[in-house]
């Protein structure tokens, strides 16, 4: 087949997303000095696009695939295909806001308090429906960077994308309202997804991503138990489905695996021990297909 286009989120995403590849089994190296990182696949072509960009590119074809933020697909209005949705990010795995902040002392507090004031933004787009659905008039500048400092003398709100809030709050802003939720989302260009050899390649991807996010903070633990004690164990594990028994040669005992969390893991083993178990073994897990 054509080699597929794949793109990488330049910036904030950047190193996650390599992390996370690395953990689906694909090795990706990505220069300082070049725009095409290399991938241990002789499949797939990489290369390095802005967040904000990668949508436009995917639903003209120039990309196959691609990863980029709900907010972006919105905002530039973009036909394509969700292969996968991904909740990671640049530090933690929640979902991220655009919101409408405002100084602390400022006298706005609803959408309507907007009427014939400036917002500063790089989410334009978004933020005229916004104001919009809400039948406010108000001017939205394009905001090049360092939006949170804006207001008051650039503007009297901002429309920003945040995680936590912090940085929001040592900018002395308080937040008025959310008017995006996003997460990370793996694209593809329908016409790609039309290619047999290409949808089934995206298809793989999404599948490994979403493996590898469903494995974070997941461990596997295997442990031998007598089997007079067998159903007492079981009701003391956590499982996807059900835990795994399986004879061993000593027809008192069996063989139990499941999967726990690193935190249930701390306190479960100690009591497994306690109720006679042994042989306990903790792994880490890389992938977990559902």
């Amino acid at each position: 087949m054509a080699k597929l286009m794949l793109g990488f989120p330049k910036g904030s995403l950047e190193q996650s997303t390599v992390d996370m590849f690395a953990k689906a089994g694909y090795k990706v190296s990505i220069s300082s000095r070049s725009y095409y990182p290399t991938i241990d696949d002789p499949e797939i072509e990489c290369m390095l696009i802005r967040a904000q960009e990668m949508s436009k590119y995917v639903e003209e074809g120039i990309l196959d695939c691609g990863l980029t933020g709900y907010d972006w697909i919105q905002e530039n209005g973009s036909d394509v295909y969700e292969a996968a949705e991904l909740v990671y990010g640049k530090v933690g795995r929640n979902p991220l806001r655009w919101v409408l902040a405002v100084p602390e002392d400022s006298p706005i507090q609803c959408a309507k308090d907007l009427e014939g004031k400036r917002i500063s933004t790089e989410a334009v787009g978004m933020t005229k429906r916004y104001l919009a659905k809400h039948g406010v008039n108000a001017t939205v500048d394009f905001s090049w960077g360092a939006t949170e400092v804006k207001p008051p003398k650039f503007a009297d709100a901002i429309v920003e994308i945040t995680e936590t809030g912090s940085s929001l709050r040592a900018n002395k802003l308080r937040i008025v309202d959310t008017l995006c939720i996003s997460t990370t989302r793996f694209i593809a260009n329908k016409k790609a997804m039309e290619d047999p050899e290409k949808k089934r390649k995206i298809e793989n991807i999404a599948l490994l991503l979403k493996a590898v996010l469903a494995a974070e903070g997941k461990y596997g633990l295997m442990l031998n138990v007598p089997k007079e004690k067998l159903d007492e164990i079981i009701a003391k594990l956590p499982a996807l489905e059900h835990p795994t028994v399986s004879q061993l040669s000593d027809p008192a005992w069996v063989a139990v695996n499941t999967i726990v969390t690193e935190h249930v893991a701390r306190e479960l083993i100690p009591e497994l021990k306690r109720l006679g178990a042994k042989g306990i073994v903790e792994y880490p897990l890389t992938k977990i297909v559902e």
